[in-house]
């Protein structure tokens, strides 16, 4: 008896070792969590889909609003965060700064201005949400949330 029990274990971990139990979580827009599923028997998804900056589109890169001259992706970040801009004579972007959340500035950028992207490295970061704020040379500053 305890042979064949040994022996209907070792079989069910060995059916259901290719099947692990996930979470997924979907945000919106802003990085908000708006569900969470748990998923009993699906196939495990790609967490690392991550693009190589040379592979990204359009599509992929997040806007304010679709006609916006700003972009950014991914969000929420791992380990880089790449933002490109659309450059229009009169709106200069000057600065790019990053902010958490209790308001301490970690990094500032200046823009020079024949530059139309920068790459932001979250590697030395620790999880958590950060603002990251726009300063234009009309005196408009936009900020966007980030999530790592």
């Amino acid at each position: 008896m305890k042979k064949l029990l040994i022996i209907l274990l070792l079989i069910s971990c060995f059916l259901s070792q290719g099947q692990q139990n996930k979470i997924s979580f979907s945000y919106d827009s802003a990085g908000n969590q708006i569900t969470r599923s748990y998923c009993y028997s699906c196939a495990a998804k790609n967490s690392n889909n991550l693009k190589d900056v040379s592979q990204i589109n359009d599509s992929d890169l997040l806007k304010f609003i679709p006609d916006d001259n700003f972009s950014y992706y991914p969000n929420p970040v791992k380990e880089e965060l790449f933002l490109t801009w659309n450059k229009q004579d009169e709106i200069i972007l000057n600065s790019i700064k990053l902010y958490n959340l209790n308001g301490s500035l970690l990094k500032s950028f200046v823009i020079e201005n024949e530059s139309n992207s920068q790459n932001i490295i979250f590697q030395e970061y620790p999880v958590g949400v950060y603002i990251l704020e726009l300063v234009y040379s009309n005196g408009e500053e936009k900020t966007i949330k980030i999530i790592k």
